[in-house]
């Protein structure tokens, strides 16, 4: 099957209701924390007095970000659901 480049670019940024730009710059993000994370683990490694919880602290913020405390933005579609089911509901009373 035979992606168009259009949908290599866009496809993913779209599963996760983000612009190219806004996913970009979040990836972008993540990408700088964790060369921070991977500089202090190796640090560490050579010296071990020196950034003891560094790595593994950028770690559990990052995957709070991206997992636990993720902020979604809301779909079109689901707003545009939200709105008929709330006009629906308003004509049932």
């Amino acid at each position: 099957m035979v992606m168009s480049v259009k949908a290599l670019f866009l496809d993913h940024p779209k599963s996760v209701n983000e612009t190219y730009f806004e996913h970009m710059q979040m990836s972008a993000g993540f990408g700088g924390w964790l060369l921070l994370a991977t500089f202090c683990a190796f640090m560490h490694s050579l010296f071990p007095f020196l950034f003891e919880k560094t790595a593994s602290n950028i770690i559990r913020q990052l995957y709070g970000r991206m997992v636990t405390n993720r902020v979604v933005k809301p779909s079109p579609r689901s707003e545009e659901r939200s709105a008929a089911h709330l006009s629906l509901d308003s004509a049932a009373l």
